[in-house]
């Protein structure tokens, strides 16, 4: 997937691109706000950016101010989708990035060091919501979904991508979510502070990886397993072994992005689908899976 921006893999999230550090901005990796003084101002709120996805398309706003935001899809489509972020670096342009893709799908190229993972959203199922809250900092973006059809081919490979420009922040800035809730990836782990349980929740990811992870959330049916759900999204024959509940879709090393996660008791999954710099081949093929249950009533 590393190699034709991912259009070599068929993952149900696949989203990769090295990044040597993060870049989105220094508030991204510092910890969850804390109360203010009680002779403080109220902080502001975070802006809010509403995708909706359809089958092959985004409508979105052409631009949203720099801050903390609410990324928020609406999956309108028959198919699964994402609202994946890339950030456009070194100058590139959004018409660079759409021939870069095709390019790198026609030549099987590397992708280049200027388009950089950004997080955003990973797919509910289809007809539902899921959300990422993170810092969006100035620049040129683009949203894509790089989740495959049936067929194989992914959905950024039908035209399924968008121009975002975030502009320069006019008013103050919204402080970081309040999470109550902790994931840590790396080389190929998912580290949770604590047992998720049920209830709503908002998860703080943050990628300590030299390389890009992301999060997506999986409810497993009953005796189904993340590793039942991996080997389903090869050909998607059949019912799925699990419903998709978001997550956080492809974060450079060194970011951290936010997610919230509304968690009734049964069985559940991460999985990380990114492509590895090194060999090519999924994250969840190293290992990158974590069964686990939440308790509750």
């Amino acid at each position: 997937m590393q190699q034709s921006i991912r259009l070599c893999v068929a993952p149900v999230i696949a989203a990769a691109a090295l990044a040597a550090c993060n870049r989105s901005t220094p508030d991204a990796k510092t910890a969850d706000s804390t109360t203010a003084a009680a002779s403080a101002p109220a902080p502001a709120a975070p802006n809010v950016l509403t995708i909706t996805a359809t089958d092959y398309a985004f409508d979105a706003p052409a631009q949203i101010p720099a801050g903390f935001t609410t990324i928020r899809v609406q999956s309108n489509g028959k198919e699964v989708h994402q609202a994946a972020l890339v950030r456009i670096e070194q100058g590139k342009t959004f018409a660079d990035f759409a021939a870069a893709v095709k390019a790198m799908a026609k030549a099987e190229a590397p992708q280049p060091a200027w388009i950089v993972d950004a997080g955003g959203p990973n797919p509910p199922m289809p007809n539902g919501t899921s959300e990422s809250m993170q810092y969006l900092a100035p620049g040129t973006y683009a949203i894509v979904c790089f989740v495959p059809s049936p067929d194989g081919t992914p959905h950024i490979a039908k035209g399924m991508m968008r121009e975002l420009t975030v502009t320069p922040a006019t008013a103050a800035a919204a402080p970081a979510p309040n999470a109550d809730a902790s994931v840590t990836l790396a080389d190929y782990t998912f580290t949770a502070a604590s047992p998720l349980t049920a209830g709503h929740h908002v998860v703080r990811v943050t990628n300590a990886g030299p390389q890009p992870h992301e999060v997506v959330l999986v409810k497993l049916e009953p005796g189904k397993t993340g590793k039942d759900f991996a080997q389903w999204v090869n050909g998607m024959k059949g019912p799925p072994p699990g419903a998709l509940l978001g997550g956080v879709a492809a974060m450079a090393p060194g970011d951290t992005v936010y997610f919230p996660a509304d968690l009734t008791p049964g069985n559940y999954a991460f999985v990380c689908f990114v492509p590895d710099s090194k060999d090519g081949k999924p994250h969840v093929a190293h290992g990158m899976l974590q069964d686990f249950v939440v308790k509750g009533t």
